[in-house]
């Protein structure tokens, strides 16, 4: 009987140990697909050849559109899986970066997969013809209206091939107006906003002559740079032999107007939303060309101011941004800004009164957090997070192309004051670098705060207010969870 009694007992602990460690496998085994996946196996795509490559040719021209005006990888990987959606071309894989868009389509194991890439050779601003192609895409994806692909094709040639909504005198006008509300902002004399107009035309000359002659961007920045600051020299020289122009105090304005205005074509705000967005390639590449043409502004500048120092011509810094602009004049002066902007954007003239509202009401936010925020980049990216979201909505719901309207927003806030203050500071101190440090770091904290903010901005409203399921994916396949 023990013997019986001492056999059950063990089949009793055998089952009983089973279930526990069965208990334990269910537990921490898993049995789900995991989150990530390494490889997905593309499915089979029953669509012709013909039919795939003339959806791969739309998507790289749209894509090329996009790239060439300054739109960030993430919208443009959203696009062109919206339209390959819409076409019923599945298994499409885009690759950005800043030169060039790869599309591949993988079409299951019995056809041959299709790749085609292109180069992205000019860089534009006309965001009248990048909002027309954002209203073709939205045409082709939406249901019931879907327009036939080679309809779609035809019409985004016309689309490319369109001559701007306005003549080039336009824009060199916009720039005037452009550093003339930069003057306004700081509420100077009525001569310092004619003298820094006439200087943004001369500036607008230069550097389209240049681009005739193909010189590169690095050295048109330096010649335009130059120009403005010689300029100024010249204002500062008048005054130290007598002669006294009225309203013309403060020639220091004259110089950050001419930085405002040459960097405000910049795409800081694009690289820091490809960096947020996983695409590290396209905002490094994005990075970089800020950095050189900020660069070549700052060789320039230094080296007129190098040279009146030497020749003894007396030279001084404006007071600081925030103390030295009003509520009433900064409103003004963005309004001003924003509206320079437009016009140097090849905006439809009917926008221009909304992005000078936009630039006013993002100016406005600044000037009222300023007085309650001390560090660095701070105040200017706060007001830069209400940028994000008013370039969110417009494109949203007036398909405003989002880059173009941020841009206009954050305009006014570039940290001409604070780039010219370090630059000066560097070449007429004898410590150097010490002593221009304290500019030079509120110089890029706040390009760093106006790039964070406008990025924070736009997720944030995106996650508000709604996100398609393409988007979703772009990001999704950007940080590399599907």
């Amino acid at each position: 009987m023990s013997n019986s009694s001492d056999k059950n007992n063990a089949a009793l602990r055998g089952r009983k140990n089973r279930s526990i460690l069965q208990l334990a496998d269910g537990v921490l085994r898993g049995t789900t697909a995991p989150t990530q996946v390494i490889s997905v196996a593309g499915g089979d795509d029953h669509s012709t050849p013909h039919h795939v490559r003339v959806v791969i040719d739309l998507c790289l021209r749209v894509g090329e559109a996009m790239l060439a005006t300054g739109a960030s990888a993430a919208d443009v990987v959203a696009m062109v899986l919206r339209i390959s959606h819409a076409y019923g071309v599945s298994g499409m894989h885009v690759d950005v970066t800043f030169t060039s868009i790869t599309v591949s389509v993988h079409r299951g194991m019995d056809e041959d997969p299709l790749s085609v890439m292109r180069i992205v050779k000019v860089r534009s601003t006309d965001y009248t013809r990048l909002q027309n192609v954002y209203r073709l895409i939205d045409q082709i994806t939406r249901t019931g209206s879907r327009l036939p692909v080679d309809v779609a094709r035809e019409r985004l040639t016309a689309i490319l091939a369109s001559p701007h909504p306005y003549r080039r005198w336009v824009v060199t006008l916009g720039k005037a107006i452009l550093a003339a509300g930069v003057v306004v902002l700081f509420n100077a004399g009525l001569v310092l906003v004619l003298v820094a107009a006439a200087s943004a035309v001369i500036s607008d000359v230069i550097t389209r002559q240049l681009a005739k002659w193909s010189v590169p961007g690095f050295f048109a920045q330096m010649a335009a740079a130059m120009a403005t600051t010689s300029i100024a020299v010249l204002l500062f020289w008048l005054r130290s032999v007598g002669v006294e122009l009225p309203g013309s105090n403060a020639p220091t304005v004259i110089v950050i107007s001419g930085i405002i205005m040459l960097l405000s074509g910049l795409g800081l705000t694009a690289a820091a939303r490809d960096a947020i967005d996983g695409y590290y390639v396209t905002a490094t590449a994005r990075g970089m060309e800020v950095f050189m043409l900020t660069l070549g502004l700052a060789v320039g500048i230094s080296a007129v101011l190098g040279i009146a120092l030497r020749m003894g011509i007396p030279i001084a810094v404006s007071t600081s941004l925030g103390e030295a602009i009003g509520l009433v004049p900064g409103v003004v002066g963005a309004a001003l800004i924003g509206c320079g902007f437009a016009l140097t954007a090849y905006v439809r003239f009917r926008l221009v009164p909304l992005m000078a509202a936009a630039t006013s009401l993002v100016f406005a936010v600044f000037l009222l957090v300023s007085p309650f925020v001390s560090q660095p980049g701070l105040a200017p990216g706060i007001a830069a997070v209400a940028a994000g979201v008013i370039g969110y909505l417009t494109y949203r719901w007036l398909k405003i192309p989002e880059g173009a309207m941020t841009t206009a927003a954050i305009i006014g806030l570039i940290p001409g004051l604070a780039v010219y203050s370090a630059l000066y500071v560097l070449v007429d101190s004898t410590t150097g670098v010490m002593e221009a440090l304290p500019a030079a770091v509120d110089a890029l904290a706040t390009g760093i705060g106006l790039a964070a903010g406008t990025a924070i901005g736009g997720f944030v409203a995106r996650r508000i207010f709604g996100l398609d399921s393409q988007a979703r994916l772009a990001g999704r396949r950007a940080i590399g969870v599907r």
